[in-house]
């Protein structure tokens, strides 16, 4: 018999689930990290049109640079040890998901939506958690984050307040 969190996941093609968590809250899980697009920055390719489905979730490679603040990185929400949250506790993730606090105590970028998140239910939190924590390991470590002004090894977009004009490298 093939769960329910199977068939989701081999919906967006990831197909290997390890066992652990309920079979629903995962599939929950899944639905909701689906519905808040956490693909878009957290799947490599994805913003350059061919998504990387073999990395599913396990990091961008484009950067969101917001003037005085630096250039970030969507990151590996892969259960990976070293290059992903796979050292994180669902607590953790819960944590960082509704109030944007890692569990070294740093804020997540501006760009992650946290606030938005911290509106979901303790339920739909723990939910998440738990399908990020059932998928398999992806081993991609994401560069950054990049001070204002340092040199970016990713491509990136610019974030700028109305009126102001991006500069160009010169030829």
């Amino acid at each position: 018999m093939v769960s329910l969190a199977c068939l989701a996941a081999s919906a967006v093609g990831v197909t290997t689930i390890k066992a652990g968590a309920d079979d629903t809250q995962v599939a929950h899980g899944k639905y909701l990290v689906n519905l808040g697009g956490c693909n878009d920055c957290h799947t490599p390719g994805y913003f350059l049109g061919k998504p990387d489905m073999a990395r599913f979730l396990g990091g961008s490679d484009l950067g969101f640079e917001i003037p005085g603040q630096g250039v970030f990185v969507g990151s590996n929400l892969t259960p990976d040890k070293e290059t992903g949250i796979g050292t994180w506790t669902q607590a953790q993730i819960v944590t960082a998901i509704q109030t944007g606090e890692r569990p070294d105590g740093r804020i997540l970028a501006p760009v992650m939506p946290w606030h938005a998140f911290a509106k979901l239910t303790k339920d739909d939190a723990k939910a998440i958690a738990a399908y990020l924590q059932s998928l398999e390991p992806v081993k991609n470590s994401v560069p950054g984050p990049f001070a204002p002004g340092e040199k970016t090894s990713t491509f990136m977009f610019r974030i700028l307040p109305p009126g102001q004009v991006a500069k160009t490298a010169p030829n």
